[in-house]
């Protein structure tokens, strides 16, 4: 370790967008209308009633969704463990958490189309008739809607309070806003914990409404904090390329990126094993149909893919200290885990759009990028010409001096 290296300033950097702001904005917004349009196309095509259609943007807008979600548990967490280390980056985080209240429109498409997407919400399906009337009260559109409004309500001003409170310091300086924040982010992450967990029981665990796991919720929640983590490491790369955020964010934080990368990997591992080892333990046929129904007819394979490509390689990777410093290398994983949380999501929600094995369809590619293009345009929107990391944040120096054990 060089402990003569010169411990860099916001002088030094550049920290602001810029004039790339406004046209990242413009180019993502219009990549992402023309791919949803796209795929909006193929899908009335299909002669389906846009029903797969409706698969293939809940797949996208999961995955989304996820990267969102997964900064709103990144941000509390830093402040509840008063971690120095993240300050430089915290702020990218901020952002795409605050990112959530366009998420919230963005969903209007699964809730105009739920009757064609949820078993539950159609008015005649092959479902037992007994189990879903004990489900009812629960399983219904208006509650699901009442619920979907509540998430984000809360997932939004959770986000912008931290967001704005974050802005607000960087004007004045005042020490107590980080009190504030992190009085606010104990009670916060308990919130979210009980938020994402139902809202990940409504949105994908109830494609199919006779099949249930309390592992879910956590497995969800663990799959969108690796995302996040991939995601902010390529916006981090993105950044850097451009000149912007060269010095604060350095090696050290780089570092880190990589471990937690790599926790989180195993992390997700940990949590699919539990979930399967129980459900086949038990051997319950209302609990083994939904991971029957992704072991056979190919779909077998995406879940090799996802053993070896979502665990057992990348584990085996940045289990190494140098790849977690190797520029190249933790872009390389990034990108590969950002793109398996992709293929887990579908493998989540495919097997239930039909009975026979996976067919991947250019809508598929056309969601993904048609959300994704306005979810990047939502993210320069808020970036702005504002600052890309808290300048006046009382740990500042230590994250700009921070250095690895």
């Amino acid at each position: 370790m060089d402990h003569e290296r010169k411990i860099p300033t916001l002088a030094d950097d550049r920290t602001t967008l810029d004039e790339w702001g406004a046209r990242l904005f413009l180019a993502a917004g219009i990549l992402g209308v023309l791919g949803l349009a796209s795929a909006a196309a193929l899908g009335w095509a299909e002669g389906d009633g846009l029903k797969r259609f409706g698969y293939a943007y809940l797949v996208s807008y999961a995955f989304y969704l996820s990267l969102s979600l997964g900064a709103l548990f990144f941000v509390p967490l830093q402040y509840v463990t008063r971690a120095s280390w993240s300050v430089v980056i915290r702020r990218l985080a901020e952002i795409i958490g605050a990112n959530l209240p366009l998420m919230a429109i963005l969903s209007l498409p699964i809730l105009f189309l739920l009757p064609k997407i949820y078993p539950w919400a159609a008015t005649s399906s092959d479902l037992p008739t007994e189990l879903m009337a004990h489900k009812a009260s629960y399983l219904n559109v208006s509650f699901f809607v009442i619920r979907w409004v509540a998430y984000f309500v809360i997932w939004s001003g959770l986000a912008l309070l931290f967001w704005r409170r974050s802005l607000k310091q960087d004007e004045t300086g005042e020490v107590e806003i980080t009190i504030s924040q992190e009085r606010w982010s104990a009670a916060g992450l308990v919130i979210y914990a009980l938020t994402v967990t139902a809202a990940s029981y409504d949105l994908l665990m109830t494609l199919d409404p006779t099949w249930f796991s309390t592992m879910f919720g956590p497995y969800f929640f663990t799959g969108g904090v690796l995302g996040f983590f991939a995601a902010l490491t390529l916006i981090t790369y993105w950044l850097q390329g451009r000149g912007r955020l060269t010095k604060v964010i350095h090696v050290e934080h780089l570092h880190d990126y990589g471990k937690l990368l790599f926790a989180f990997v195993f992390f997700w591992a940990y949590l699919a094993f539990s979930q399967y080892m129980l459900i086949w333990y038990a051997n319950i046929p209302e609990e083994t149909a939904w991971l029957l129904r992704r072991q056979q007819h190919g779909w077998e394979v995406l879940g090799l893919i996802l053993l070896f490509g979502h665990f057992l390689v990348p584990f085996a990777a940045l289990m190494s200290r140098f790849m977690k410093r190797s520029r190249p290398w933790l872009l390389f994983w990034a990108t590969w885990i950002f793109i398996m949380h992709w293929f887990d999501l579908y493998w989540l929600v495919m097997p239930e759009a039909a009975t026979g094995g996976p067919a991947p369809h250019l809508m598929d590619l056309a969601c993904f990028v048609g959300v994704g293009g306005l979810f990047v345009a939502g993210l320069a929107r808020l970036a702005g010409r504002r600052s890309l990391v808290p300048t006046r944040d009382p740990r500042l120096n230590e994250s700009l001096a921070f250095e690895n054990a």
